[in-house]
């Protein structure tokens, strides 16, 4: 059984594509280029937010640093005024952590938002639920890369062969996999299960129920 839960936050314990789709197009929109569906959002996201923003710069446009601090900065001021106004938790994730918790398991979060940014909403949306919430941190690489990983499993005082890696994306089964650790993939969040199939993630689940059940035995 496992001791050490550590989940993914976009797309896993939250739908915050909208409000990920606003401001990016927010951002667009200041500087002329075209909206995207949210849709195509799904597939933009994942890898932090100025990952993000380049994947969204028309072809054509050179890509400077300048152009990255600008853009990170107006995207950074629009979302966390805005990073509530259609955030929602997914259906049967906080029974889903209650039931974990309840049996004796340390749960924490790693993303790949910032991490002055990643705490508060985690904390806005399931308080008290998490032992550790790690985000980006300046100067370190962000997931996959399994230096953030590490630095919270550290913490928690986990080891590979004890803690599952949950997320719904192809960045969080390879996070596992650099990690040394299982992968479960998620249905319900922004990917498909042909994408977390391919990735090669150890268990796939539609629902958080089915999840807990995975977890608990």
């Amino acid at each position: 059984m496992y001791k050490h839960i550590i989940f993914d936050l976009d797309g896993t314990l939250l739908n915050t594509l909208e409000d990920l789709a606003a401001a990016t197009n927010w951002v667009c929109a200041l500087h002329g280029w075209p909206a995207h569906s949210v849709e195509e959002y799904k597939y933009f996201v994942g890898n932090g937010a100025p990952k993000l923003l380049e994947r969204v710069v028309p072809a054509g446009v050179a890509v400077t640093d300048e152009l990255r601090r600008v853009t990170l900065a107006e995207f950074t001021e629009r979302y966390n005024a805005h990073k509530e106004d259609k955030t929602t938790v997914y259906a049967g994730m906080p029974e889903a952590l209650a039931r974990l918790k309840g049996a004796g398991l340390t749960l924490a979060v790693l993303s790949n938002k910032p991490h002055e940014a990643a705490f508060p909403v985690v904390e806005r949306y399931y308080p008290g639920v998490f032992a550790a919430v790690q985000g980006a941190l300046p100067g370190l690489p962000v997931k996959p890369d399994p230096t953030l990983l590490h630095k919270l499993m550290e913490k928690l005082g986990a080891s590979p062969a004890d803690t599952l890696f949950v997320g719904d994306s192809n960045v969080d089964i390879r996070t596992a996999k650099n990690g040394g650790l299982t992968g479960c993939g998620v249905l319900w969040g922004f990917r498909t299960r042909a994408e977390l199939e391919t990735e090669g993630a150890d268990f796939i689940v539609e629902t958080p129920e089915e999840l807990a059940e995975l977890i608990l035995g």
